[in-house]
């Protein structure tokens, strides 16, 4: 029989995706009971519709959540510069951790986390939920083959709606205010892209440039746009642009070129993986993934992290690739402040 484990559901009326939390905790089956921190009493009715005798306990307090009803995870998902003392917290529960991205305002908040996860053998992964999508586990299946060769290069985009940034509702949102978030698109989505560059190639990103603006113009002090160029440890190149630039929707890819091919993700597409490969059977002929495109999103990739926790096995992202995700976010930002390169340590 699957070990199970209780979760801690540590929120606010603020916090990020709930409602899809929420639905993930529901049907994991290796989650057998939660613990509802919930001060503001937005939650708890709809945690109650959804979870049904899953949740056990709500409290107006995380810490009492962790004191009395101990839960051998929290799921934290909170305004980005209220998270840091709260995962400590749970860390010093002997929790795993699973955060909303990006769970801290700057990257000084979080290494310390990432370290002390790691002394205390606990796992703290960061909701970098595109991980999880089949198609992505496609790629860096294909990559880790060697199919593809040698990595080059890669170049991606990330796009989103400005619509959004026109509400007056939006704008008092701590989404908008860099101070409470940290950051604007590149932080909230661009951040899943530069991941995924690293998961899907197995390559980090060591040195980065970039620029961001605010090019839409909207009352925020967040940037609604970002391009950043980078190098990974092997000496390839890439890019990624972020933004803020439609009416609706998304526009999305990913690009790798190898030294024996490539590869090509566009996640809204019917067909969202295709590749080429210079050697094998099929050498010299594009090929398209015809693999299922559900489950996706963050109920498969909560399933993981639980299972993860209730089996001490390996997460869907480790404390060293949460952290570096977040490294390589920072490291743009003060590259387009200071109009230099950014090494990344």
């Amino acid at each position: 029989m699957a070990s199970k484990i209780k979760v801690g559901l540590i929120t606010h009326a603020g916090g990020p995706h709930v409602g899809a939390y929420l639905q993930a905790l529901s049907s994991a089956e290796q989650c057998d009971e939660v613990a509802l921190a919930d001060p503001d009493r937005r939650w708890e009715n709809q945690a109650r519709q959804v979870l049904g005798n899953k949740l056990k306990h709500v409290e107006r307090d995380y810490k009492a959540v962790l004191r009395v009803h101990r839960p051998q995870m929290a799921l934290v998902t909170m305004e980005a510069q209220l998270a840091p003392p709260v995962i400590d917290h749970a860390l010093d529960a002997d929790c795993h951790v699973f955060a909303e991205k990006p769970a801290c305002v700057r990257v000084e908040g979080f290494a310390p986390l990432a370290n002390k996860a790691d002394s205390k053998h606990r796992h703290l992964m960061l909701a970098l939920a595109n991980r999880t999508n089949p198609e992505i586990v496609a790629a860096r299946a294909i990559m880790q083959s060697g199919r593809i060769g040698k990595l080059y290069g890669v170049e991606m985009h990330l796009i989103a709606d400005q619509t959004r940034l026109t509400r007056q509702a939006y704008h008092e949102q701590w989404f908008a205010q860099k101070d409470r978030a940290g950051g604007g698109h590149l932080i909230w989505l661009g951040i899943h892209w530069l991941d995924l560059a690293m998961h899907i190639t197995g390559d980090s990103i060591v040195e980065t440039a970039g620029f961001t603006t605010n090019i839409g113009g909207q009352p925020i002090d967040i940037e609604d746009s970002a391009a950043a160029a980078f190098r990974f440890e092997n000496g390839a190149l890439g890019t990624v642009t972020s933004g803020y630039y439609l009416d609706k929707s998304y526009h999305s890819h990913i690009k790798v070129w190898g030294s024996e091919g490539w590869l090509h993700i566009e996640p809204m597409e019917e067909r969202p993986l295709t590749w080429y490969s210079t050697k094998g059977e099929k050498a010299g002929a594009i090929q398209t993934w015809d693999g299922a495109k559900e489950p996706r999103g963050y109920t498969p990739f909560v399933h993981e992290a639980i299972r993860a926790c209730a089996e001490m096995t390996d997460p869907p992202i480790s404390n060293a690739d949460s952290l570096r995700a977040l490294k390589t976010v920072f490291a743009i930002y003060s590259a387009a402040a200071s109009g230099r390169a950014t090494k990344i340590e």
